[in-house]
């Protein structure tokens, strides 16, 4: 039961309580192009297990483009209210494992690390290293890496958000590709960790590395230059120097560089 408002706090003010809790175990998320394969998606996750007490979201793209990737997944995030935010392509279909192989998943990937933020069937390991558990047009029951593995970016087919990590997408990029990398790396800003897991599903689609993916992969490009650029951060009380590099950061603190800072 939960308390009465407490006296000292006026009226319209709702507090916070450590007993707040999502209102579904998953929220499962598409945007939607194709309307048949959404309902082939639909039925294949109701097959699986992710029934009545599940929360579907999508948005309606069949008609025109109302969001794209990066405006609507992040639609989508604000808007779940479930404990994990499943966001699936719509030609997606669970034809292998079912919910309560992925709940095993998830229990497995917290205590294995309870910082997880995201997890996926397919990721970027290193350069030149991927893992994934897949089956697609490139071939079937593919499993690659050593599951769980730490990724440093996610495919876009299948992804598992945490709603408790408060993630969410660069509002300076666009379209339909990189959003997954992007999650990882926002992710791996506020302390967290992605991951791939054996989850094994179809997606009917190989991928399209075409013109707009790389034109995403540009602006990607663009955007992590300059958000992780070399600079001076001013505070009221102090001032920091934000740096990858101990030679940077070395050489921009020195006195030489203090002096001439101050006097430019």
């Amino acid at each position: 039961m939960i308390p009465a408002q407490p006296a000292s706090v006026p009226a319209g003010v709702r507090v916070l309580r450590p007993d707040d809790r999502p209102t579904h175990p998953f929220t499962i998320c598409a945007l939607v192009t194709r309307p048949d394969q959404y309902d082939r998606m639909l039925s294949s996750y109701r097959a699986a297990g992710f029934g009545d007490d599940c929360e579907y979201l999508c948005i309606d793209n069949s008609r025109g483009n109302v969001h794209d990737a990066f405006t609507g997944y992040n639609a989508f995030l604000v808007e779940a209210r479930g404990e994990f935010v499943i966001l699936t392509h719509q030609d997606v279909e669970l034809c292998f494992d079912d919910r309560a192989t992925l709940e095993a998943r998830l229990r497995e990937l917290t205590a294995r690390d309870p910082g997880w933020a995201l997890c996926g069937n397919a990721g970027g390991i290193a350069v030149g290293r991927v893992a994934m558990r897949i089956t697609d047009p490139h071939g079937d029951d593919i499993t690659l890496g050593d599951l769980p593995q730490p990724v440093t970016a996610l495919d876009e087919n299948f992804l598992v958000v945490r709603r408790d990590a408060n993630l969410c997408l660069s509002r300076d990029l666009s379209g339909y590709h990189m959003y997954g990398a992007d999650l990882c790396v926002m992710a791996d800003i506020l302390g967290h960790r992605a991951y791939v897991i054996d989850f094994h599903l179809r997606h009917l689609s190989g991928g399209t590395l075409d013109d707009s993916f790389r034109t995403s992969a540009a602006a990607f490009d663009r955007k992590y230059a300059r958000a992780f650029r070399s600079r001076w951060i001013q505070t009221t009380v102090t001032e920091v120097f934000l740096s990858g590099s101990r030679l940077v950061k070395q050489a921009a603190t020195s006195r030489v560089a203090g002096w001439w800072r101050r006097r430019t």
